[in-house]
């Protein structure tokens, strides 16, 4: 019991003693700016709506029925009931330090087949993912080769001298029967 308490007693120590020390530091001139300006809050990326891609667009046809526009683009983010043949498709990226992406795609509809589409023009797949790049430098990815030198330091992989024999299979288990025979 006694070891718990001395722990809680010094571990409340070391707490009080760093707020003392921030506390210190914070009223030296300048410092508590800069101690401040040091931490900054996590900005999350915010995603909204749904990613419609330039080969998606590319793979409608007029005269597909609903569903078949659903499979391909996927639920609309808006139904409008007074609109009952227009989907209207938004897809929106917010990200800190970059302007936001904006999307939108209409897809009208006429005796619930597909007639035309309309809005911005969609980028690639591969070019929406190039636009995802991090802001960090991207690491320098060292080449993967090896000289003969190089693979000289490994032993040799000593080759299999006949096929392992095949493995007997297992009796099959007998189970009783579910129901009782009468």
């Amino acid at each position: 019991m006694f070891a718990p308490a001395c722990w809680g007693a010094r571990r409340g120590a070391i707490v009080l003693s760093a707020l003392g020390l921030c506390t210190g530091l914070a009223g030296c001139a300048g410092t508590g700016e800069r101690l401040a300006s040091m931490v900054t809050p996590y900005k999350v990326d915010v995603v909204q709506g749904n990613f419609i891609s330039r080969e998606q667009v590319q793979a409608l046809q007029p005269g597909m029925g609903r569903q078949q526009v659903r499979e391909i683009l996927g639920t609309p983010l808006m139904v409008s009931l007074f609109h009952g043949d227009r989907w209207e498709y938004v897809f929106t990226l917010k990200r800190p330090d970059v302007p936001a992406q904006t999307r939108k795609l209409t897809v009208f509809f006429k005796d619930n087949m597909l007639d035309r589409v309309e809005g911005d023009e969609m980028p690639s797949e591969a070019e929406f993912v190039a636009s995802l790049s991090s802001r960090r430098a991207q690491a320098k990815v060292p080449p993967l080769e090896a000289t003969e030198a190089q693979l000289e330091r490994f032993p040799k992989a000593k080759p299999a001298s006949a096929a392992p024999a095949a493995p007997t299979p297992a009796p099959a288990a007998s189970y009783p029967p579910l129901e009782s025979r009468r």
